[in-house]
């Protein structure tokens, strides 16, 4: 076992290095080539949808679906307040402002039950984000967006092959996106991926994540709207070919993972787990935990240093939305109280998380949490 558990490495265990090779060699290097189109298709079908739209990381994977969607200027869009800040800075981009709710106590997602209270004659989009790989309450998303008429897009950046009522995120919205950084389950190292049934939302996409040249036809320097280049090269794009082939095998191993943390913790007292989402598979994307100071018997960042000590490396968790001097300045309302983003904020942390992690470095995790309590 290595002397130091990084909390969270890429496992590139199929065919990059032949997917990339063979990219390299033909000088199929930038957005055209055949790995780009390959990967799109494979991951719509991964994911239940017919159409997916390639782009160079999962930030601009929301800009780009809310781009689709027509949001702009003088428009709100509802987001958690607990997420990582790429998702509030996604719909800055259009120049709408995001609009906070506080998270569920349980599953950590939005608390869907404070979503109405927020939407407000602006209000023209709902982004749930399924945290942590556990897939949020989509049938109450898609009943309140329906009585008001909102889009919904997913933010499904941590939630690769997770399910609601046993369809894979991503597939409940009007448009969706994806993230595959380093430490995602499914990785192209920086990506991103947009995906939609809707012909005419893809039609957009690849115009605007292309400097809006023409979808069809002669690449013609003249161009009627802004766009962006976001396109996804070959390069990545093979890299993700390789990691959609083994997605099942790389989900069951995180699955995997959660499973083990529960049972050597089950013991110790002042540690919290995120709750499944009923009627959810949640594909655990970062195990994280939370700490009950006064049952634990030391707070988080006591634990933290104590693990720094043993070779085991951790990450802190979002910050809360409302508590951003940068979405403060851009005058987004931050007044409002957002208690269960806060507690999480103050008492928890990642563990590390990697499809890759062995039983044994687990229980060695586990074993380090336990003594330091005793």
């Amino acid at each position: 076992m290595s002397d130091f558990i990084p909390v969270c490495e890429p496992l590139l265990g199929g065919n990059e290095i032949k997917y990339v090779t063979e990219a390299v060699q033909t000088g199929w290097i930038s957005s055209n080539g055949k790995y780009v189109t390959q990967f799109e298709e494979a991951f719509a079908k991964y994911c239940g949808v017919k159409y997916a739209v390639a782009v160079c990381n999962g930030t601009v994977a929301i800009h780009l679906a809310l781009t689709a969607l027509g949001i702009g200027k003088g428009d709100e869009v509802i987001i958690p307040s607990f997420t990582m800040i790429a998702t509030a800075f996604a719909v800055c981009y259009t120049g709408a402002k995001p609009v906070f709710v506080d998270a569920d106590k349980d599953t950590w997602n939005i608390d869907v039950t404070k979503i109405e209270e927020k939407i407000t004659p602006h209000t023209k989009a709902i982004i749930p984000v399924h945290i942590f790989g556990n897939p949020c309450n989509m049938d109450a998303i898609c009943e309140i967006a329906k009585k008001y008429k909102l889009f919904i897009v997913e933010d499904a950046a941590e939630s690769h092959g997770a399910e609601f009522r046993g369809k894979k995120t991503g597939s409940f919205s009007d448009i969706a996106s994806f993230s595959f950084f380093a430490n995602k389950n499914l990785t192209t190292g920086e990506g991103g991926m947009v995906i939609m049934d809707c012909e005419e939302k893809y039609t957009k996409c690849k115009y605007f994540k292309n400097m809006c040249f023409p979808v069809d036809g002669p690449r013609i320097y003249s161009h009627n709207d802004i766009g962006f280049n976001y396109r996804m090269s070959n390069l990545h794009a093979a890299v993700g070919l390789a990691q959609v082939e083994k997605a099942d095998a790389y989900r069951t191993m995180r699955i995997n993972n959660a499973l083990l943390y529960k049972k050597y913790l089950s013991d110790c007292k002042g540690i919290i787990f995120q709750k499944d989402q009923e009627n959810g598979l949640n594909v655990h994307w970062m195990n994280t935990i939370v700490i009950n100071p006064v049952e634990y018997g030391h707070t988080k960042d006591e634990l933290i240093g104590h693990l720094k000590e043993k070779g085991i490396d951790t990450r802190l968790l979002f910050i809360s939305m409302n508590r951003q001097k940068s979405l403060k300045d851009f005058g987004c309302e931050c007044s409002g109280e957002y208690p269960v983003t806060d507690w999480l904020t103050e008492n928890g942390f990642y563990l590390p998380s990697a499809s890759s992690l062995t039983e044994e470095q687990i229980r060695h995790i586990c074993e380090v949490i336990k003594e330091y309590q005793k």
